[in-house]
């Protein structure tokens, strides 16, 4: 089992689209026994809180399921339990690398790395553009999985 957490600052918006993203995209390719997919914050600010109407409500627009989440602090044991620790952008990767006490393992990667792409997932809590953010996700997500694929002959 590939066990993959997406992290962003709060836990509302970038890292649960990714995460509910990414379940039904291996749902829909029959995959789903061979992952484990969660998502963290870096931050302590929402802890406890659902995930952002926007993402919600981009996410019922784009018919895919919502995973039920409650916000929550990525910890240095998270870094010990999954294979891939996926951040949003470089403050992302900064502070994941903080929390974990660095990344000798090299499980940790900024999402549109695995397009091919130095861009961040602009965080649509200042931007207000989920539109956006949904798109950049669904680049990263996509190339994401062919990569694993292709790694482990899926």
């Amino acid at each position: 089992m590939i066990k993959i957490l997406f992290v962003c600052h709060g836990n509302i918006c970038r890292s649960t689209m990714a995460q509910s993203v990414f379940a039904h995209m291996v749902s829909q390719q029959g995959l789903s026994d061979y992952f484990q997919i969660d998502s963290a914050a870096t931050s302590r600010e929402e802890i406890g809180n659902p995930p952002h109407y926007g993402t919600v409500n981009k996410l019922r627009q784009e018919g895919i399921p919502l995973i039920p989440h409650r916000a929550r602090q990525m910890t240095r044991q998270d870094y010990k339990e999954y294979d891939y620790l996926i951040g949003m952008d470089d403050a992302n990767i900064r502070n994941m690398e903080r929390i974990a006490g660095g990344d000798p393992a090299h499980k940790i990667h900024r999402l549109l790395s695995f397009a091919g792409s130095g861009r961040a997932i602009a965080d649509p809590w200042y931007t207000g553009n989920f539109d956006v953010t949904y798109e950049d996700v669904i680049e990263g997500c996509e190339a994401l999985l062919e990569t694993l694929q292709s790694e482990i002959g899926m």
